[in-house]
């Protein structure tokens, strides 16, 4: 049931949705849950610094394996004031992960103050010391993400990742048709509508003819396009369950219209 996208013009293979981490405080009822997606393919895992969940992670690693995950993390503005302040930064969530080097850093949101392209130049210090395969960005502009582009010397930035979810589509207009241009990927945090929609008459009538629960039709229509990798965050396994049933068939156009409220 597992399908794979490219993370940006990587071309690595990371699973269509990945596992979030914010928020999670049973670690060994989290753990369970890790195991059982990474064990049916998922290879996608995200955290940052100040989540404080880097340490478990770091246990998922030990039990699986490193060769098995592409792991990002991000770094707080603040320690991007200088190259040695970010890279103190990225060596301190290494030594929380257990682990020399992580696939992709992101720059966690865009400091207030500080110009855009001394945070680009600083979090490509992390590259190029090897502590990061590829770096990122999140929480960005159209305009931040055009200059952090154009402020790269030795890098490209493979993703952008926001807020995203059926309720909140405003990256429809500008961030997601901008990283489909440049081939960027688009990480989906908080993808999972709660709210309204969730017991709209849409959502109770494509779960009828589908199948599927309102958390698979949210992230199923979040996938459509190819360049989102939505990044759920449960610790419970029933629950892991239910998203990765999210995978391996896909919303037709006129039930995606559906939601859209294009078709009543």
């Amino acid at each position: 049931m597992i399908t794979y996208t490219q993370m940006g013009k990587t071309g690595e293979k990371v699973s269509s949705i990945g596992l979030g981490t914010y928020g999670i405080r049973d670690y060994d009822q989290g753990e369970e849950a890790f195991l059982y997606a990474i064990d049916q393919g998922i290879n996608l895992i995200d955290t940052a610094e100040i989540y404080n969940t880097e340490d478990f992670v770091g246990r998922v690693i030990r039990k699986v394996g490193r060769e098995k995950l592409f792991i990002t993390t991000k770094i707080h503005p603040k320690n991007l004031a200088s190259k040695e302040s970010a890279l103190k930064s990225a060596r301190g969530s290494l030594k929380r992960l257990g682990t020399d080097s992580v696939d992709l850093i992101l720059i966690h949101w865009p400091h207030d103050t500080m110009n855009i392209g001394d945070q680009i130049r600083n979090i490509e210090s992390v590259l190029k010391e090897g502590l990061s395969r590829y770096i990122g960005v999140s929480n960005f502009s159209v305009q931040q993400m055009e200059e952090g582009r154009n402020s790269t010397s030795s890098a490209e930035i493979v993703c952008n990742q926001v807020k995203y979810n059926l309720e909140e589509r405003e990256i429809e207009r500008d961030v997601i048709p901008y990283c489909e241009e440049k081939s960027m990927s688009v990480v989906a945090y908080t993808p999972i509508s709660k709210g309204s929609i969730s017991q709209s008459k849409s959502m109770k009538k494509l779960s009828g003819t589908t199948g599927k629960t309102p958390i698979q039709i949210s992230l199923n229509f979040l996938m459509r396009k190819p360049s989102v990798i939505p990044i759920p965050k449960t610790e419970r396994i029933e629950h892991m369950m239910e998203i990765i049933g999210s995978m391996g068939w896909r919303l037709s156009d006129k039930d995606s219209s559906l939601l859209s409220g294009d078709v009543k």
